[in-house]
């Protein structure tokens, strides 16, 4: 008799069968007892979740919780969001249902249709990609029906009917299966006896799951690619009705915080606005039409919302509310706003919603997200949130005056506690212009070291206090450096002494959540995606007016890479492989972002945009904030040079991780590595230890002057320290244990490790891989090591960064930091740029590209694949070794090399047949590289410290280096209108000519410390003579001088001589000793200098007028005197 039952789950009954029993229990129960049928279709989801889990090898137990296990699908991104909410809804109902026995026949009716959704998406998952059905068949009635049901069963059993005059060959079974779901309602021994089988599959249910969790382990690793891929095209073919739709919504609003309900909450049932309550009131009738919602604070109209099913487009219906904004009429149960809004005041309600109830999805802005505008300027754009507004976030938005606050921002002053350098000014003032511009996102690109976070104190201080903003997510991407921006805003003095943290209420990273007082919470990245994207059952995420500006420090680091799709890849591929957790959270707040960063990435301006303030580090160098790293040390030993060779037939050492232990085997082939192999492909203590002894001599583990080392892994570092350690020792015969330590993210409390190398004298010697690559302020550091090569201009630059700070040791100015360089890592970045990856997601499959190349419907499609199939194969050809390697050429006929050439000389229609051919190079591709793909040696080849010498680039020798300076200077003569000035007229030369001069200079190679450091290696004089020294010096042949001495004898001179004839009264001598002593630090006073705020000469003197009056009016030739007197040729002999 079970054969003649029919049901709308029909589709899982051969391969789910426990699947179809649920669901079809859940029909039957319908009519009579809804409780019970939502009790069987909660237990329909938890074990579909179940069974998803297993077939994609990610069951874990039974026993855990269904929240948490959709959780963590969806991070998997095996549940897509839409069907996150499918299966959230059903939970919550089911839930309802168990605990407090409350259960209508409407909810089970939403139920049942959600939970056949959830079937459909399954069957298109695992069988069936392109499966269509037909319309969901209406349960048997019950015997009293509410005037809603009735309704909304009347309306599916005409889409039926409508379903069959469309389709006649498939009317007949439909009529069938109508009349079936309504007359064997009554055959209790059939639905007896499937209750029964139920009940006693249950007991089979944890072996059915550990045998699908197994098949799904041992299949290739290219399946769960194409898995997530198929959840995600099925998931976009789900189709919810309306009163489905609007189930979903109203869930939504009420995790924001609205009190709503379509069934009870409507205007025709009674609903009214309430003082105190925040209603979401439903089909609030506005001249002749329904507002789908309109939501109430109080008595008070804050919205209008425009529902639409979840297959409707949804940012045009924004047009919809604006029309019930308008003729929103006014009445004794509510309590209009003070005024209307809009260029002709025709909007009686502030702010309008329209929704669809899918969830945001950036690539599909259009038709999903909850679209909102602001209609109280007529220039505010429309845009598609990933959440509701709480009533306490409109209420505010709705007090926000933005005109104002920019009116004030753009009339304060920079007066306060902390002084702000020219350009913090500039950054804080572009980025306030951009935003009173409108623009959300925005990145601000200043070096390393040259106060990002003073700045960002200032910027946010001043939005805050302009009440620009209310709450401000100040994001990091680790704890440390969380830790040392909350210490900065609880030290920093702003106004009357006042700390930031005494004016605005801040929150760090032990809270997870802000209060209403909280102006600044600090979080991590990691920290927040949990908050966002995995809150803990019974917690509701933020609502997206949790924070109205996000500003995210170190912006460039840790995140993948986020990219739209192209169109060709939206008909094939699911949007989440493209789609990082990082760019989810970002997009998840109605917030302007602000990224600081000193190296944008590509995939950083792809979110914020160009950068709209940029301060390089060169820049800073040139204006004295930053110190400038001489040539790099490039340290030579035996094995640097010749490399590392076994022979045929040579016993190698290799390290099995697995059973940490040493394997040995005679090697088949020669092999041979390089130097960018060392400590990376191979374990080689000799080098380390040759490269450890020469820096023993040039480093002083008892000193002030610290030292960073870089290594490849957290196990290389260990070797590192206890190599170092050895070689100090033999160096000064006994060294402080904790003299050299490890600092890494695995080291014993990492972040205590961090504030004893900044702050006390030990260590001295710090080893890291990348934990303090970035963000970490130490200005003791002067001497970098590298022991690794890295990949990345942007890492390279960022660890350069980490020694780049001003500092001073009993009073000698740190004026440059040494690069010691044992992997040849100068010579292998100088060619290093930027570019954008082709394969933009790495997990996606061989497998898959082939499949895809072979099913992609336009050339487009397939030439779009094969760029990614190739760029993938570039890199895995250098790891087909052993059997991988032989079934690879068995399979394609040719090495990897030939096949690369062969397929870039192919048509791409060639291509997608060679494919369909050869179905299976996916899958020797996609294995997994183990120990014997890429084997970690280890190394006893001897080595030994050979010799240490600058790089200069193209110049071999110092002196090599100065002649094509002075050969540049020759042939720039009259391109450089300030290479001019500095050789016939040094005292018209204006600061910004010299910043120019020396930013043409360092472009061409020519650093002062570079030129410094040539002088001192050719002629064993260590001689600060400034980059004008040297110029005059190359090209005039003047005297290298210490530019200290210079500037003494010059102030000598003019003290002795003075131009007007008259005596130095003791406030010009006071003056003039001021001006000599700033020209020692600035290089050169001119006029610009005085007037300078960051300098002394405008916030003692007054500037060039008051103190032109301090000198009678004669103070520009005072200048002029001092300047012609700085560069004059001393006497011979003097």
């Amino acid at each position: 008799m079970q054969q003649n039952i029919r049901s709308n789950f029909d589709i899982l009954k051969s391969y789910e069968p426990q699947l179809w029993r649920l669901g079809a229990l859940a029909e039957r129960y319908f009519a009579e007892d809804p409780n019970t049928s939502l009790l069987k279709l909660r237990q329909f989801a938890e074990l579909l979740a179940q069974s998803l889990a297993a077939r994609g090898g990610m069951f874990t137990t039974q026993q855990e919780s269904q929240y948490e296990l959709i959780r963590r699908l969806q991070g998997e991104n095996l549940v897509p969001r839409e069907i996150t909410q499918v299966f959230d809804q059903i939970r919550v109902t089911g839930n309802a249902a168990n605990h407090a026995l409350a259960g209508d026949h409407g909810k089970a009716l939403t139920t049942l249709k959600l939970c056949w959704q959830l079937a459909l998406w399954f069957h298109r998952t695992f069988k069936q990609p392109d499966y269509r059905s037909g319309p969901f068949v209406p349960p048997a009635p019950p015997k009293h029906e509410s005037e809603e049901l009735q309704a909304e069963l009347a309306k599916l059993r005409e889409v039926v009917s409508e379903y069959q005059a469309q389709h006649a060959q498939v009317a007949s079974a439909l009529q069938a299966a109508q009349t079936q779901l309504t007359a064997l309602s009554d055959e209790r021994a059939v639905w007896e006896q499937i209750a029964t089988e139920s009940d006693q599959a249950k007991a089979k249910l944890a072996t059915q799951l550990t045998a699908l969790q197994s098949q799904a382990k041992a299949a290739p690793s290219g399946n769960l690619v194409e898995l997530v891929n198929s959840a995600n095209k099925a998931a976009s073919l789900v189709e919810l009705d309306e009163p489905q739709t609007r189930r979903i919504i109203d869930a939504q609003l009420r995790q924001a915080g609205w009190e709503a309900d379509t069934e009870t909450l409507r205007y025709s049932r009674g609903a009214r606005p309430v003082k105190g309550r925040n209603l979401a009131i439903a089909e609030w009738p506005c001249e002749g039409y329904s507002a789908d919602y309109v939501l109430f604070q109080g008595l008070v109209p804050l919205a209008v919302v425009e529902a639409k099913r979840g297959s409707k487009d949804v940012s045009a219906d924004l047009q919809q509310s604006k029309r019930y904004s308008r003729s929103f009429a006014p009445s004794a149960e509510t309590q209009l706003h003070a005024q209307n809004w809009g260029a002709q005041a025709e909007f009686r309600v502030p702010f309008v919603f329209a929704t669809n109830g899918r969830p945001y999805l950036r690539q599909l802005a259009t038709k999903s997200g909850i679209w909102f505008c602001d209609l109280r300027h007529p220039h505010n754009r429309s845009a598609s949130l990933d959440g509701w507004y709480s009533p306490e976030g409109l209420q505010a938005l709705l007090r926000q005056d933005e005109d104002k606050a920019h009116a004030e921002l753009d009339s304060t002053p920079f007066i306060y506690g902390l002084a702000l350098r020219y350009y913090q000014q500039d950054a804080i003032r572009e980025t306030e212009a951009r935003i009173a511009q409108g623009q959300r996102d925005i990145l601000l690109a200043m070096a390393t070291g040259t106060g990002k976070t003073k700045t960002c104190i200032a910027l946010i201080y001043r939005l805050l206090k302009a009440q620009r903003f209310r709450r401000i997510l100040f994001l990091v991407d680790r704890s440390a450096l969380g830790e040392q921006a909350a210490n900065a805003f609880k030290d920093t003095r702003m106004e009357r002494l006042q700390t930031f943290a005494d004016t605005f209420g801040i929150k760090e990273l032990d809270v997870q959540a802000p209060d209403a007082d909280t102006a600044v919470h600090i979080a991590t990245v990691q920290g927040m995606m949990r908050r966002v994207l995995m809150p803990a059952e019974g917690v509701a995420p933020p609502t997206v007016d949790q924070y109205d500006c996000i500003v995210i420090d170190e912006c460039h680091r840790g995140y993948t890479l986020d990219r739209e799709m192209s169109d060709t890849e939206l008909s094939f591929r699911g949007f989440d492989d493209y789609i990082s957790k990082y760019r989810r959270v970002l997009d998840y707040f109605d917030a302007v972002k602000i990224g600081l960063t000193a190296t944008p990435a590509l995939h950083t301006t792809e979110i914020f945009g160009p950068p709209a303030y940029s301060y390089s580090y060169r820049e800073a160098v040139v204006d004295g904030y930053l110190v400038d790293y001489e040539p790099p040390i490039q340290i030579h030993t035996q094995l640097t040079e010749q490399g590392m060779t076994w022979k045929v037939g040579e016993v190698v050492k290799v390290y099995n991780a697995q059973r940490s232990q040493i394997d040995l085997f005679k090697a088949p082939d020669e092999i041979t590595l390089k130097v960018e192999d060392f400590n990376r492909k191979v374990i080689t203590r000799p080098f380390n230890e040759a490269v450890c002894s020469y820096l023993a001599q040039e480093i002083d583990p008892g000193g002030r002057r610290k030292t960073l080392v870089f290594c490849v892994s957290s196990d290389h570092a260990d070797l590192v320290v206890d190599v170092l350690k050895a070689a100090l020792q033999t160096q000064y015969g006994s060294v402080e244990d904790d003299a050299v330590i490890k600092i890494t993210g695995n080291a014993d409390k990492p972040l205590e490790l961090i504030r004893r190398f900044k702050n006390e004298r030990l260590p001295n010697v710090a080893v890291t891989v990348d934990l303090l690559t970035t963000g970490i302020d130490v200005p003791e550091i002067c001497n970098l090591v590298f022991l690794r090569q890295v990949n990345s201009r942007i890492l390279f630059d960022q660890m350069l960064g980490r020694a780049t700070r001003l500092c001073s040791f009993d009073g000698e100015a740190k004026d440059s930091f040494r690069v010691f360089d044992a992997v040849r890592l100068f010579e292998a970045i100088g060619d290093m740029t930027e570019m954008k990856p082709v394969v933009v997601n790495p997990s996606i499959s061989f497998q898959q590209l082939e499949r895809e190349i072979a099913q992609a419907p336009t050339d487009d499609a397939r030439e779009l694949l094969l760029a990614q199939f190739l760029a993938k194969l570039q890199v895995k050809k250098r790891h087909l070794q052993g059997q991988a390697a032989q079934d690879f050429e068995t399979r394609a006929g040719m090495a990897p090399e030939a096949f690369i050439r062969q397929l870039k000389a192919l048509r791409v229609s060639e291509v997608a047949a060679w494919f369909t051919r050869h179905p299976d190079l996916g899958e020797i591709l996609d294995r997994k590289t183990t120990g014997s793909g890429q084997p970690l040696y280890v190394s006893d080849h001897p080595d030994a410290f050979l010799r240490a010498e600058r790089g200069y680039g193209q110049a071999s020798k110092p002196q090599d280096y100065l002649d094509a300076f002075k050969a540049f200077l020759a042939s720039q003569g009259n391109t450089l209108p300030a290479l001019v000035a500095v050789l016939t007229r040094p005292r018209d030369l204006t600061r910004q000519q010299l910043k120019e001069l020396i930013l043409a200079l360092d472009q061409a190679g020519f650093s002062e410390a570079r030129l410094a450091t040539a002088w001192r290696e050719m002629s064993n004089q260590d001689i600060a003579a400034s980059i004008v020294g040297y110029i005059r010096q190359a090209a005039l042949g003047d005297a290298l001088l210490p530019y200290g001495e210079r500037v003494d004898r010059a102030l000598h001179t003019l003290l002795a001589r003075p131009p007007t004839g008259k005596p130095w009264t003791q406030p010009q001598r006071d003056w003039l000793k001021r001006i000599a002593a700033q020209t020692k630090v600035n290089r050169l006073v001119d006029r610009s200098a005085l007037d300078d705020p960051d300098l002394l000469f405008k916030r003692e003197g007054g500037g060039f007028s008051r103190l032109d009056k301090v000198f009678n009016g004669q103070l520009q030739p005072v200048l002029d005197a001092f300047n012609d007197a700085l560069w004059a040729q001393p006497a011979q002999g003097a």
